[in-house]
């Protein structure tokens, strides 16, 4: 039987016309105010930075973004998508010491058609997994049972990030 990561409490936000909050890009915005914290930003390289993501698959869901405003991955410079993986792994070494997932899903999605919630700034989906994460609830009751709050999760995540400065 094929396993499926299920996330149908999500479509209220695929199918909002505005997710820019009113601001802009959240993604060219959230990292030049000076409120990681709030904003959820764990780890900032040279071109890109780590965040969470705040409507998550699961505890510990991911972001890498880079800095610069870009709807596809042609538009970006090497060196970008190179500290890009290189975010990445760092990500995956943080969530692997912090919270010991079993797996990982790694995804984009390019293009409103692919599924995008923000479509004009490229950005990759960590979604550490564990055996038997998955049930009914999310499921049949449109309901995702979350271990953790999130400011408990960033600040867990912090301090493995911080390891690898």
């Amino acid at each position: 039987m094929p396993e499926q990561l299920w996330a149908p409490w999500r479509m209220r936000y695929i199918k909002a016309e505005d997710k820019s909050q009113g601001e802009g890009c959240i993604f060219c915005f959230k990292p030049q105010a000076d409120a990681d914290k709030e904003n959820l930003i764990l780890f900032r390289s040279s071109r890109n930075f780590v965040i969470m993501n705040l409507y998550p698959y699961n505890n510990g869901h991911l972001m890498i973004v880079p800095y610069q405003h870009a709807g596809d991955l042609h538009s970006l410079p090497p060196e970008t998508l190179l500290d890009f993986m290189q975010t990445t792994q760092k990500a995956i070494t943080a969530l692997t010491q912090c919270m010991r997932p079993d797996g990982f899903n790694l995804g984009m999605n390019l293009g409103r058609t692919a599924g995008a919630g923000i479509d004009d700034h490229v950005h990759l989906h960590i979604v550490p997994r564990w055996n038997g994460d998955t049930n009914f609830m999310p499921v049949i009751g449109d309901t995702k049972v979350m271990p953790e709050y999130i400011a408990e999760t960033y600040d867990r995540l912090l301090i493995e990030f911080n390891k690898l400065k």
